[in-house]
């Protein structure tokens, strides 16, 4: 079975993904502690049975992750119903009003001025960072828009959303562990602030929706930092991840440059492709059989949401990139439930990154080969040097 810390998996995982899930959809993975779905369908039940769900348990010592496990047991993403089913009314319909399409404009704005910024420091140095240049600050730039974050305390967003997320990954140290701690402390405080700022003072963004729609203030806080953490990992991963993969398949970069209509199926391929979030963990709340494999009451299971998107039942010649490919339905914003409430947000942000980018830099190539970072979970990359 594969390690999840091993450079060489890292570097590519499809391999040992296609060889599990040649032998069956369901594993027990013992390094994990815990079964691995890797088929499409199994993929997909795992997330959708309803005698599976995100049940939160504290990070412990509890007294050490005071803001951690606030931050959990208050989202929506840890809640099942009939908790979930209130948070996510209030969420949707504070969302539901216009904000996505409010932002539209402003994220096409946002891309084309951070391609031009790219291609000036190309044009400067010879080459540059896609990541640091675009993919990093436009989703950022995008959140701090939706919450209405003042400009001077947007730089503080992503090392805390980074610290953060550390904590997904297997094995992590305790130095990254009480990183997170006060990573979470500090972003609390912040949106405590911001919260109690946008009460006596509402404004037209979502942190005021969140308040009218009777949300608590650690629900607020608690949802504003999902959105960062979120829509922040998983748009950064995908534009890197990506634009790498198109680079590495130019004849898919000319197909693109050659006809813009293919933007909206070429978004949802790389999401596919090299999926940003490659495991999705569930708790089983009753006794429970995904694909024959039987998952006792308390035990978890994960959809291996990297594996199911190279499943050649679903998607013909899977380890191909095809922008242009409508066959079969990735699971990248999850299913069920709890499918991804900013995914209509995170499309028109990759989607004006992938249009600025073939606009204005058509001749765009590798400069260099990338750095992967060294997480499993949230898969990307440390750097993305670019030329034309």
């Amino acid at each position: 079975m594969f390690d999840p810390r091993d450079p060489a998996f890292l570097a590519d995982p499809y391999p040992e993904f296609a060889r599990l899930r040649a032998q069956a959809p369901v594993h027990r993975h013992d390094g994990l502690g815990l079964a691995i779905a890797v088929s499409h369908g199994a993929a997909s039940a795992v997330l959708r049975h309803r005698g599976l769900g995100r049940i939160w348990t504290d990070a412990s010592p509890p007294e050490q992750f005071v803001s951690f496990n606030l931050l959990h047991r208050n989202s929506l993403l840890e809640n099942e119903p009939p908790v979930h089913t209130r948070l996510r009314r209030s969420i949707s319909s504070a969302f539901g009003r216009g904000h996505v399409e409010r932002l539209r404009p402003t994220v096409a704005k946002l891309a084309d001025g951070l391609v031009e910024n790219l291609a000036g420091a190309i044009a400067a140095g010879g080459s540059a960072d896609l990541l640091d240049a675009l993919a990093q600050p436009l989703p950022v730039a995008v959140i701090s828009e939706l919450l209405d974050v003042p400009e001077a305390d947007r730089p503080r967003l992503v090392p805390w959303s980074n610290a953060i997320v550390k904590m997904y990954e297997y094995g992590l140290p305790e130095s990254g562990r009480v990183a997170a701690e006060r990573a979470a402390t500090e972003f609390v405080a912040f949106l405590r602030e911001l919260a109690g700022r946008r009460r006596r003072e509402p404004g037209e963004d979502l942190i005021t929706d969140l308040i009218e729609a009777g949300l608590t203030e650690d629900e607020v806080v608690a949802t504003a930092v999902l959105l960062l953490m979120a829509g922040h990992e998983a748009t950064v991963n995908v534009i890197g991840n990506g634009v790498w993969a198109l680079l590495r398949y130019p004849d898919q970069w000319r197909r693109l440059l050659d006809d813009p209509g293919l933007l909206d199926t070429a978004v949802e391929e790389l999401i596919r492709f090299d999926a940003p979030l490659q495991l999705f963990e569930r708790t089983a709340t009753e006794d429970v059989e995904i694909a024959g494999f039987r998952v006792a009451k308390g035990e978890k299971i994960a959809a291996l949401l990297g594996a199911a998107a190279r499943d050649p039942d679903v998607f013909p010649d899977p380890d191909a990139l095809d922008v242009g490919r409508t066959d079969g339905a990735h699971l990248g914003f999850g299913a069920g439930i709890h499918y991804c409430i900013g995914a209509p947000l995170a499309r028109i942000e990759i989607a004006a990154a992938l249009s600025a980018l073939t606009r204005r830099l058509p001749g765009l190539r590798l400069a260099a080969e990338p750095e992967r970072r060294p997480e499993f979970v949230i898969r990307g990359l440390r750097n993305l040097p670019v030329t034309v």
